[in-house]
């Protein structure tokens, strides 16, 4: 069983603490990233800093200390990494980070719920398609 690297972005993480569904696919992706079974996250300091921003918004009120824990194990078990530029256009500059991250890896990918955020391409995957692409590898 190969790990797969991916850079998990925001809003994966949010759907899968907002859902009671433990077999969504955005569940799924994180807890593969959690338990460490098959998502090597990739991330850079850009990305922890917008996942600290987001997920500690008052309007989600996931318990801080679920937050940090969740940051926590995504440093100690990813690969901290360099952005590679790109030329491609994004309808929100933030996006970017995360589309140079996944760059970074040979064969890594990007799991978002916002594909149409993201040039079309094979790296750029929903969390329903990273499932497929681990339960198939």
């Amino acid at each position: 069983m190969a790990t797969l690297y991916a850079v998990i972005d925001t809003n994966v993480i949010v759907s899968a603490l907002l859902t009671r569904n433990r077999d969504a696919a955005t569940a799924r992706v994180l807890d593969a990233v959690i338990s460490r079974m098959r998502i090597t996250p990739l991330y850079n300091d850009e990305i922890i800093a917008e996942y600290n921003d987001v997920l500690k918004r008052e309007k989600f009120g996931f318990p801080i200390e679920l937050i940090d824990g969740i940051i926590k194990l995504i440093v100690a078990r990813g690969l901290d990494s360099q952005r590679v530029s790109t030329n491609e256009y994004f309808p929100d500059p933030k996006d970017v980070v995360f589309y140079e991250i996944a760059l970074s890896k040979e064969d890594a990918y990007l799991v978002t719920g916002n594909i149409k955020h993201f040039p079309c391409t094979p790296i750029v995957v929903t969390p329903a398609e990273m499932m497929a692409i681990i339960e198939t590898s």
